[in-house]
């Protein structure tokens, strides 16, 4: 599909390139059969950069394998309240986090330099400004924020972005201080081009010029003349084409289209999509063997152990009867999370992988029995219980939450684990944090997987200690809803488990 899109463009009137983006951000996870690496609010708990350069840089040979040249990620957001729909897609609360894995991931997707590294893929740092910061964790909502704490929280990673080179960067839904951010001038202009000095281009939110004030002709004109150099009007584009056009030059100025058509060119150029021929990775590169071995490591790195009485982990793999259960435990599309395959992902086999039944069944010795039971109902004569809970997939507003207690049937399952007299390691797989109650007492361990992705014999690796636990929170654990939105630094900080909080084995 690429290839036909890109030749259609060469074979048009000035040949210029057509680049095609897409939204990598946990592996080419659009496509079946790719490796899909965790999603980046566990990275964060493994405060390494290397790692996530490696994850980065495997994501770019699956991606251009495809053909494709532009990936939007990564999210640079610190996001700092858990009911947010897009909390997992953010490294962490902090800003430093942003920063750090943030630049990591632009380096793995473009190389040291936009187009020098083979392959290179663009990034698109996103979403500026402050996304991670509206009230209430509203996606799309309002940030209400001093020039201080946007500094501290918000703008930082975006210099550390620039300074990695990044090659384009996505405008925010959201508002800050009541105004849409795809018409602040003043930020998008002023701040980020002139006093950051970032040289590439902007790029719209999928149909957010749309959301602005105005007939359509006024939206067009406040976000282009804002800064904006590239629009996404999936529904519009033919329309948006024709009323630029009229535009110009009374309502929007010729050397605003000078200026963002020179710097999408001169990224297309940095790029290589001028050249005739392009190197590109043979389509064995998705969904390799190397790739898989990657993400099984990053998965084990994930993972933060937050309790472990009486040193219930790591198994032993000659335990004489395991129970598995809970919703997902058996579950891919669940590990996974959103962003995969489809836009809020699925439920169920969506695509290639290891659910953490499976791994927990390799990791086990021969005379060792694994009993899977979905809602614990066989739960009698087991002597360790793995009962994995959490989330369903969601992606964006879809997901936003007012109330982030854990569900019932998941408390269900974990009284009927005990009930059968197992010792319970509760394995938490979520976008963020969930309220836990008294769920939190009852189990014996508490293993927090977040979206772990494909490989589920990672999580495996650590319950049986083939891997060390070596995460740390990239995200304040609340204690209860009364304390959302809670951040490290807080002058009331009473959580559950602390920003930085994980165990490990002796």
């Amino acid at each position: 599909m690429v290839d036909d899109y890109a030749r259609l463009a060469r074979g048009s009137r000035l040949a210029i390139p057509l680049i095609y983006g897409i939204d990598a951000v946990h592996g080419h996870n659009n496509v079946r059969g790719a490796v899909i690496f965790p999603h980046n609010v566990g990275l964060g708990c493994t405060r390494d950069p290397e790692l996530v350069e490696r994850i980065a840089r495997a994501t770019a040979e699956e991606v251009s394998a495809t053909g494709i040249d532009w990936t939007f990620a990564p999210v640079v957001a610190a996001a700092r309240d858990d009911r947010w729909g897009r909390t997992y897609e953010a490294y962490g609360e902090t800003a430093e986090l942003a920063e750090t894995l943030g630049a990591a991931a632009i380096r793995g997707l473009q190389g040291p330099h936009l187009g020098q590294a083979h392959p290179s893929v663009l990034a698109c740092a996103k979403h500026f400004v402050a996304d991670g910061g509206t009230q209430f964790g509203r996606d799309r909502g309002n940030s209400l924020l001093d020039a201080q704490t946007m500094l501290d929280l918000h703008l930082r990673q975006y210099q550390a972005a620039i300074d990695a080179g990044v090659g384009s960067i996505m405008v925010s839904y959201s508002s800050v201080n009541g105004t849409k951010m795809h018409a602040r001038h003043d930020l998008l202009t002023d701040v980020l081009k002139t006093q950051m000095g970032f040289r590439g281009f902007l790029v719209s939110d999928y149909g957010a010029v749309e959301q602005l004030v105005g007939d359509f002709a006024t939206q067009v004109q406040t976000a282009v003349n804002a800064g904006v150099d590239m629009i996404m009007a999936p529904k519009s584009y033919q329309d948006f084409v024709a009323t630029l056009v009229s535009l110009v030059p009374d309502r929007v100025p010729l050397s605003r289209m000078d200026d963002a058509v020179g710097r999408i060119l001169t990224t297309k150029c940095e790029l290589g999509l001028f050249r005739p021929e392009r190197h590109r990775p043979p389509l064995s590169a998705v969904g390799s063997d190397g790739h898989r071995i990657l993400a099984r490591e990053a998965v084990a790195r994930t993972l933060v152990l937050l309790k472990n009485d009486d040193r219930v982990l790591p198994l032993d793999p000659n335990t004489p009867k395991i129970l598995v259960a809970g919703k997902n435990a058996d579950d891919l599309g669940a590990q996974c999370g959103g962003w995969t395959i489809q836009w809020q992902g699925g439920l169920g086999p969506i695509t290639t992988g290891t659910t953490i039944r499976r791994g927990v069944e390799m990791a086990v010795a021969r005379g060792s029995r694994v009993v899977y039971s979905r809602d614990a109902e066989d739960s009698q004569g087991a002597d360790v219980a793995i009962v994995v809970v959490g989330e369903a997939p969601y992606a964006e507003y879809e997901g936003d939450r007012r109330d982030l207690a854990l569900d019932a049937q998941d408390v269900q399952v974990v009284d009927r684990a005990r009930a059968g007299g197992a010792k319970v390691v509760l394995v938490i797989v979520s976008g963020r944090p969930l309220i836990l109650g008294d769920v939190a007492d009852k189990a014996d361990a508490i293993v927090a997987a977040w979206l772990p992705g494909s490989e589920g014999e990672g999580v495996a690796d650590v319950l049986f200690g083939r891997v060390k636990p070596t995460g740390k929170l990239s995200r304040t654990w609340p204690a209860s809803m009364e304390q959302v939105p809670i951040n490290v630094g807080d002058a009331n900080y009473h959580p559950l488990y602390a920003y930085g909080a994980g165990l490990t084995y002796p």
